[in-house]
């Protein structure tokens, strides 16, 4: 979490305006010089692996090649970081944060953070919502009859909230994590089942589920978990082509989905929802 700033001393004595201190985008001023130094503190002069990121992002080396590194700001500057931070040798070394450019961004400001495994950057966003769909990955890692929701949410996350977001992919993988999740309790003999088809199910048999969420006599049980499944399979605008253009997801509309994925997958996995008795 970003810290929250003293306010400044000029403020304090009303000699002087609050300050925005909102995240800042790109690389501000004040955090040019502590990011490139961040970067040289990863490698030596002419370091083999400085050479391998400057290539990997078609950075021209004219001649050291962490001097080139070093040299850039703005979104290019960002990008090495990432690069950095995602840097692995054939020896198994590597370049993850250990905890000194978490500081660094947090201190500055940064709209930025350094990921969860510390291999990379992603947009800052409250703590509370990240620990949900962090817990929503492990209870999928933890539950077999998932199948490979865990890593389809955790590829969603990262593409929705990654240094470079895409938000076609985020959707998709969202969905693809719900229906890991939900295959074993909706459709488990339908080898080709699909978010539609379990939806189809739900519709044709809703009798054969229930879930944990209360609901008053006479109520339908399975209701909440069939809108949020209906929201986010009809939410998704570039999953079939058709004479008119397809139309990509937006990234609000991605990142929603990841989050109601995130609840999917945590109903299915922890036993929210199961097949009636």
């Amino acid at each position: 979490m970003t810290t929250a700033p003293r306010a400044r001393f000029s403020v304090r004595i009303g000699m002087s305006q609050a300050v925005d201190e909102a995240p800042y985008d790109g690389v501000p001023e004040h955090l040019l010089g502590p990011l490139r130094e961040w970067v040289g503190s990863n490698f030596s002069d002419h370091s083999p692996a400085a050479m391998t990121l400057c290539l990997q992002l078609r950075i021209t080396v004219r001649s050291n090649p962490l001097s080139q590194l070093m040299g850039r700001n703005g979104w290019e500057l960002l990008d090495i970081v990432d690069a950095v931070l995602g840097y692995e040798d054939e020896e198994g070394w590597d370049c993850r944060d250990d905890g000194t450019l978490a500081r660094l961004l947090d201190i500055a400001g940064s709209a930025y953070q350094v990921n969860e495994r510390g291999d990379g950057l992603e947009e800052r966003i409250t703590p509370a919502v990240r620990d949900a769909v962090s817990q929503a990955v492990a209870d999928a890692e933890a539950e077999p009859s998932a199948g490979s929701a865990a890593e389809h949410l955790s590829t969603a996350w990262r593409a929705a909230y990654g240094l470079h977001p895409d938000p076609v992919r985020a959707y998709s993988e969202a969905i693809k994590a719900v229906e890991c999740a939900a295959h074993s309790v909706i459709q488990p003999n339908h080898g080709r089942a699909t978010l539609g088809t379990m939806l189809g199910e739900i519709g044709n048999a809703r009798a054969k589920f229930t879930t944990a969420v209360s609901t008053p006599a006479g109520g339908d049980p399975i209701a909440p978990m069939e809108v949020m499944m209906r929201a986010l399979w009809d939410g998704q605008t570039s999953r079939h082509g058709k004479q008119t253009g397809t139309v990509p997801e937006t990234l609000e509309a991605a990142r929603a989905g990841v989050h109601l994925a995130a609840t999917l997958v945590q109903w299915f996995t922890c036993g929210a929802v199961v097949r009636a008795p």
